[in-house]
C-alpha cells in the first residue's frame, strides 16, 4: 500500500476521537449539572438539590408555577464567582477550536488519501489539526478544573432572591457535566497526538507518485463504472 495513506490510519483514528471529544465538549457546555447544590430548606426546592451550571441554575419544585425552575446566569452578573463567566467564554472557545480542528483533520485526511500534493503540505495541515486539538483540550480543561476546585472547597455563591438558592449550601458535589467534560478533554488531548505525529518518516519518491496516480485513476474509473 502507498506509504502515505498507510501511515495516515493513525491520523484517521485521531479524527474519529476528536469528533467524539468535540461532541462531549459541546454537551458539557450545555449541561446544568456542573455543581450539585444541596439545601436544607425543601419548602421550595422540594428535591433538596439544585443543579448549578455555567448558564443557568435549576431545581424541581411543586410550589412554583413551573415544575423545573431555571434562572439564567449571564456573564455580566455580578454575583457569580470568576470561574463561571470564565467557563462560559472558554467553553465557547473550546467548541470553536474543536470544530476547526475536526475540519482541518478531515481536510488533511482527504488530501492524504485522494491528493497528489507534496507530503510536506499534508503534514502541515495535520500539524494544524493536532495543534487545534491540543488547544481545545487545554481551553476546556482549565474551566473544568477551576470549577471542580471551587466545588471541593465548598465555595459559596451569593444568589439573588429570585433564584431561591441559599448562599451557602449544606454541601456541594461535583456534577456529571464536569466528569463528561474531563473525559472529552482527555480524548481531545489524545486525538491531537496522532495528528501531531504528522505522518513522520513519510516521503514521496517519483515512483511512488506514479504508483499513486495510477491507483487514483483506477479508483476514479471504478467510481464512474458504479455510478453508471
Amino acid at each position: 500500500m502507498f506509504h502515505l495513506t498507510h501511515t495516515a490510519h493513525w491520523q484517521f483514528l485521531g479524527l474519529l476521537t476528536g469528533v467524539v471529544a468535540w461532541i462531549l465538549t459541546m454537551a458539557t457546555a450545555g449541561l446544568n449539572e456542573w455543581r450539585l447544590w444541596y439545601v436544607s430548606d425543601t419548602s421550595i426546592i422540594n428535591s433538596g438539590v439544585a443543579w448549578v451550571g455555567i448558564w443557568r441554575a435549576c431545581f424541581y419544585s411543586h410550589v412554583l408555577s413551573s415544575t423545573e425552575a431555571c434562572q439564567s446566569i449571564r456573564i455580566s452578573d455580578g454575583f457569580v464567582p470568576a470561574e463561571i463567566p470564565a467557563a462560559q467564554v472558554l467553553m465557547i472557545l473550546a467548541a470553536i477550536f474543536g470544530l476547526a480542528g475536526n475540519i482541518s483533520a478531515a481536510v488533511a485526511m482527504r488530501r492524504a488519501y485522494f491528493s497528489v500534493e507534496e507530503p510536506g503540505n499534508i503534514r502541515a495541515v495535520f500539524v494544524l489539526a493536532g495543534a487545534l486539538y491540543l488547544l481545545t483540550a487545554t481551553t476546556s480543561m482549565v474551566p473544568l478544573m477551576w470549577n471542580m476546585s471551587s466545588v471541593l472547597r465548598n465555595n459559596t455563591i451569593e444568589f439573588p432572591p429570585d433564584f431561591y438558592l441559599p448562599a451557602a449550601p449544606v454541601k456541594q458535589s461535583v456534577g456529571a457535566a464536569i466528569g463528561v467534560g474531563i473525559i472529552g478533554s482527555v480524548m481531545m488531548l489524545l486525538s491531537g497526538k496522532p495528528c501531531d505525529a504528522s505522518l513522520q518518516n513519510s516521503s514521496w519518491t517519483p515512483q511512488q507518485k506514479l504508483e499513486f496516480g495510477a491507483n487514483l485513476g483506477n479508483v476514479r474509473s471504478l467510481i464512474q463504472t458504479v455510478s453508471t
